[in-house]
């Protein structure tokens, strides 16, 4: 499939930079706006009986995203994209959910930087799902309760609703790790080659 080049990696830090500051900006206008009513947001089931504020699905998919920017745009690349998607949430779904959300991905990128960045240079796909589950407990408690969710109502269901779409980011990582821009440890745009 040949070398990764600087053109192929700004296509593709581009695309994951927009994809993860989409995922935040839906997640939160989907808890404003899409399935049933509960104190702060509306939920939809998640299966086993439980509901989940209705952003989980969006909002697992922001792993997914936010492990490939880091490991083609670096880093920041990860920070800017959560400010960027907080303050556009700010607009779409109000400030007090942006405020909850920003902060708790931030606090979800510094748990990342502990178990996805060692862990990717052994095995791109379990990094993805290792920080994804560590991110999942940390994000979820903290959000819940910084968003003013009742944590009995929405936890139990917030976790396994992410970890059904986590299960399939790490399906996904599995599939894009065959590409040479994906393959090697952490690359960023400085790194990759400028080959045509």
């Amino acid at each position: 499939m040949g070398e990764p080049t600087m053109r192929s990696a700004r296509i593709a830090a581009a695309v994951s930079f927009a994809a993860y500051v989409a995922v935040i900006v839906g997640a939160n206008w989907m808890i404003g706006h899409v399935g049933t009513p509960i104190p702060g947001a509306h939920v939809l089931p998640v299966g086993f009986g439980l509901e989940a504020p209705s952003g989980v699905y969006l909002a697992a998919l922001a792993f997914v995203a936010r492990d490939v920017l880091q490991r083609v745009g670096g880093a920041r690349a990860g920070v800017a994209a959560i400010l960027v998607g907080a303050g556009i949430s700010a607009l779409v779904a109000g400030a007090h959910l942006a405020f909850a959300s920003g902060a708790t991905f931030l606090l979800s990128e510094t748990c990342d930087f502990a178990i996805y960045t060692p862990l990717q240079r052994r095995s791109f796909p379990l990094a993805v799902l290792a920080s994804g589950v560590v991110g999942d407990l940390v994000d979820s408690t903290v959000f819940l309760t910084l968003a003013g969710i009742p944590l009995a109502v929405a936890l139990p269901g917030q976790l396994l609703g992410k970890l059904w779409v986590m299960l399939l980011g790490g399906l996904l990582a599995a599939w894009i790790r065959r590409y040479p821009l994906f393959a090697a440890p952490t690359r960023s745009l400085s790194t990759v080659g400028t080959t045509a």
